[in-house]
C-alpha cells in the first residue's frame, strides 16, 4: 500500500500547481524518500488529499514520466524507477561521478587489445596510423544496475593494465602515473541500441542510448585518449548551465 506523500502547494505563488507537486514528488525521489520501485498514490487519491484537480496531478505525473523518473505499470500503478544518474559537462569522469553521488561503481573489462589505430581514431587524436594503441572497451554499472559500454583508445605508453581498469576508474589511473587531463573536445549525441548493447545494458534493442565521443589531452597538449561511449538514456543525464551573451 502506497503511503501518502508530503508535498507543500503554495496557492499563492506564480509557480503552476502541477510543477509544484511535480517538483515535490521529485525531490522526495532524490532524497530518498521515495525509493526505485514505491509505488504513488493514484491519481485521484493525489488529487484528493491535496485538493488539486485531476488533469493537474495527472500533468504533474506525466512530467516526471517524460524525465524518466516515474513509470506507469497495468495492474500496479506508478511506480518510481531505478535513479537517473546525473552527470555534470565538466571534464570528468563516469567513475568519479559516481563516487561524488555516493553511489558504487563497478567496472567489467569487456576487451583489452594492443595494435595500430583505425584511420580515423589516428586523425582525431593527430597521430601517426602506425602508433602503438590500447583499446578497450568496459562494462560499467551503479551497483548491479548496467549504466554505460565505454570504448577507449589510449596511446600505449599511457594505457592502465587491464587489473586496473576493473579496480578503478580510467582517469584515476592516469592520475596515478602523473598525467592530469586538461583539455577535452566532447561531442554528445543519440541513437538506437544495438542488440549487443541493449544484452549489456539491459534495454530492448534500439532502446534510446546517449553518445559522448571524447579527445583528451593533457597539460603539455598530447593527446592522451579517444573515447566512445554510450548511456543508458533511462539512467542517465547530462546537465548543464547556459548564460545569455
Amino acid at each position: 500500500m502506497p503511503a501518502p506523500l508530503d508535498v507543500a502547494i503554495d496557492r499563492s505563488s506564480p509557480v503552476p500547481l502541477y510543477f509544484q507537486l511535480a517538483q515535490g514528488i521529485e525531490n522526495a525521489i532524490l532524497e530518498g524518500r521515495l525509493a526505485p520501485g514505491d509505488r504513488l498514490e493514484n491519481e485521484l487519491d493525489l488529487a484528493k488529499r491535496l485538493n488539486l484537480s485531476r488533469p493537474t496531478t495527472r500533468q504533474a505525473i506525466q512530467a516526471l514520466v517524460d524525465k524518466g523518473l516515474l513509470m506507469r505499470r497495468r495492474g500496479v500503478g506508478t511506480q518510481v524507477v531505478q535513479n537517473q544518474v546525473r552527470r555534470p559537462v565538466e571534464l570528468t569522469s563516469l567513475y568519479d561521478d559516481l563516487l561524488t553521488a555516493g553511489q558504487e561503481p563497478t567496472t567489467e573489462l569487456l576487451d583489452y587489445q594492443l595494435g595500430a589505430p583505425d584511420p580515423d581514431i589516428a586523425e582525431e587524436l593527430g597521430v601517426p596510423e602506425d602508433a602503438r594503441f590500447v583499446t578497450f572497451r568496459r562494462l560499467r554499472r551503479a551497483g548491479s544496475a548496467p549504466l554505460a559500454v565505454m570504448t577507449n583508445y589510449v596511446p600505449a605508453e599511457f594505457a592502465p593494465a587491464p587489473d586496473q581498469l576493473e579496480l578503478h576508474g580510467f582517469y584515476e589511473c592516469l592520475r596515478a602515473k602523473g598525467i592530469h587531463i586538461a583539455l577535452a573536445r566532447q561531442r554528445i549525441g543519440a541513437r538506437g541500441a544495438t542488440r549487443a548493447e541493449a544484452q549489456l545494458l539491459d534495454e530492448r534493442t534500439n532502446a534510446p542510448l546517449l553518445t559522448m565521443q571524447r579527445v583528451a589531452f593533457d597539460d603539455s597538449g598530447r593527446p592522451i585518449e579517444m573515447g566512445r561511449h554510450v548511456y543508458r538514456a533511462s539512467r542517465h543525464f547530462f546537465d548543464t548551465t547556459v548564460l545569455s551573451r
